[in-house]
């Protein structure tokens, strides 16, 4: 794969236009696309919502995008402490379980097709505006805001792009000649200097963009307005372009962020969910909670159950479950841990000091240590062998792993409907279902605005943000007992911070404890753990850890600082280059 195969990746569509990758530059033309055809609302319409169907992944399901997910599942759960990859043992995609083991090196095809979609969407936005930008008002309705669109999803991709392989090159649509990309270096721009551009590019749309649109899935303001405020809080962490280490925090940067969220929150078109599981409903996928979500549809004419969500094809529960999955990522011994609270309800930050909560005896068929009180949200999010799943009443969740010997007997509960529900389509694709992937939800924003607080030493500014997060979590149905429903399933305790924070460092620490527990397999803890400058000691201590529970992490050598932050420069965009790109830090040079 290469990058000079995607100039024509915008024309190709999810509907009526069939593209090979390997010949996008070879093949005679089909019919003729005219200047005055593109250069209308049809025109740019077909551009435009390929750009958008990009969010799944350019390709859809046909070039295997549950292999380098676009919901990051491999990337930010997998590559952090709160997954494990699954499947059927380390052997299965073993370029993923090189990524959980800091294995890498430029050689990962995984990686290079990663690269490969990323900047396949970057140039169908690249496509649509040069059509956009060459229009008139009166040929392309809405032509403005359409621009604002496709800035806020370059955006996107572009922040995909360099919080994944950090040195990236960086175009526009005024780069129109193939023949040129193999000029654009990957080293022009700092991450700081990426990360402001791509800022701008979010402010800028926003001036423009209108508050609301009349078809569901369009970008708006709001959208623009957070997507900002997540790229300048990142912005605000000042790393070191060699170590990567977090070097100083800017607090000017930290009050935009707050003032952006507020223009999100003061819109008063968001709030919480009243259930955390709701977050799982297709009911609820467009709802009050919903900022910027990837749409996705079933029975809607096309093949194989419909535009569903192909990144998670392969992580439904499998091991005789009723969906019968792959069984692909897992939770970790670490975050089931992580769950358990103190006598207060809070949060029991040196939980890795205490024995492994709720270990599955295969020889008996038993659960042991599950005393100890726990944030509901463990069976919220995770499967449990024992524990009731979902609303389905014919079994609890059982044994529900492929390869148990290898990763154990627990399995993931978000992101999927109940196997009865009609929601779910029976049969292959496993688990599938039209449930949206939310990019962006209100709890984000409520997170961003208090971590930014705490950073400008606002703590009890914060503190009350993230009671309302803990208490959306206590106000929800418990989970009950499978063959006892008036009974809990654990015993679930989750309180609120009722005494003011006087310290920065322990409002840091419940902050960045309550961001792991609620946005849990949401493919953004790694991610996280870099931003904040602490992803090898957190690593290296979950490795060190979890060696007695998974035998592969004894062969790891561990997390490299200065390497591991960020994916190597795949070899094959290098050799595209003409040895132009510059291989990251740590990394072997080319």
């Amino acid at each position: 794969m290469k990058l000079k195969y995607i100039l024509m990746a915008g024309v190709c569509t999810l509907f009526t236009v069939s593209c090979s990758e390997d010949s996008y530059l070879e093949n005679a033309p089909q019919a003729t696309l005219t200047d005055e055809t593109m250069m209308s609302s049809d025109g740019a319409d077909l551009l435009i919502n390929a750009a958008y169907a990009a969010l799944g992944g350019p390709e859809g399901q046909s070039k295997g995008v549950w292999a380098f997910p676009m919901t990051n599942w491999s990337f930010g759960s997998v590559r952090a402490d709160d997954a494990y990859k699954g499947g059927g043992g380390v052997g299965d995609i073993n370029e993923i379980h090189r990524y959980e083991t800091f294995d890498v090196d430029a050689t990962n095809g995984n990686l290079d097709a990663k690269w490969f979609d990323l900047y396949s969407a970057v140039q169908r936005c690249n496509s649509a505006l040069r059509v956009l930008n060459a229009s008139t008002d009166d040929q392309v309705a809405s032509r403005e805001i359409r621009i604002a669109e496709m800035k806020v999803l370059r955006a996107h991709f572009y922040f995909e792009l360099q919080r994944l392989f950090f040195h990236i090159p960086y175009f526009d649509e005024t780069v129109a000649n193939v023949g040129d990309y193999a000029n654009i270096r990957n080293d022009v721009y700092t991450r700081d200097q990426l990360l402001e551009m791509i800022a701008k590019e979010l402010a800028d749309a926003a001036a423009v963009l209108p508050a609301t649109q009349s078809e569901v899935g369009r970008v708006h303001k709001y959208i623009a307005l957070a997507y900002q405020a997540k790229v300048t809080l990142y912005r605000a962490y000042k790393q070191n372009e060699t170590s990567h280490a977090v070097e100083s925090i800017d607090n000017s940067l930290m009050e935009q962020v707050v003032n952006l969220c507020n223009q999100v929150i003061g819109s008063g078109r968001y709030s919480l969910l009243p259930d955390f599981q709701g977050l799982d409903l297709v009911a609820n996928e467009n709802g009050v909670e919903s900022v910027f979500a990837v749409q996705y549809s079933m029975n809607d004419g096309t093949s194989d159950a419909g535009r569903v969500n192909w990144s998670n094809l392969l992580n439904s529960p499998g091991g005789g479950s009723p969906y019968s999955g792959d069984g692909f990522f897992l939770p970790s011994q670490d975050i089931i841990n992580a769950y358990q609270t103190d006598a207060s309800g809070l949060p029991v930050f040196n939980y890795r000091s205490l024995p492994d909560y709720s270990v599955y005896d295969p020889a008996t068929g038993t659960v042991s240590n599950t005393a100890p009180t726990v944030d509901p949200r463990l069976d919220f999010v995770t499967g449990r062998p024992g524990i009731t799943w979902k609303t389905y009443t014919a079994a609890p969740c059982g044994t529900w792993v492929r390869d148990q010997a290898t990763y154990g007997y627990n399995c993931i509960k978000r992101f999927w409907v109940s196997p009865e529900s009609a929601d779910m389509f029976n049969g292959w694709p496993w688990g599938a279902s039209a449930l949206n992937w939310q990019i962006i939800r209100y709890a984000d924003v409520l997170l961003w605005k208090a971590e930014a607080l705490i950073e400008q030493g606002k703590l009890e500014e914060a503190r009350p943000i993230v009671n309302t997060i803990r208490a959306r979590a206590a106000g929800s149905p418990f989970v009950k007992d499978f063959n006892d429903n008036t009974q809990n399933a654990a015993n679930y305790l989750i309180g609120t911070y009722d005494t003011p924070w006087t310290s920065k460092e322990y409002a840091r620490q419940a902050l960045r404890t309550e961001s792991r527990l609620e946005c849990a397999f949401e493919g953004e803890r790694f991610f996280d753990l870099v931003r904040w400058g602490i992803a090898a000691e957190t690593m290296n201590a979950y490795i060190a850890n979890e060696k007695d529970n998974r035998i592969y992490y004894a062969a790891s050598g561990g997390f490299t600082a200065g390497r591991d932050e960020y994916f190597p420069i795949p070899l094959t965009q290098y050799n595209f280059s003409n040895d132009a790109y510059v291989q990251n830090p740590g990394y072997a040079a080319f």
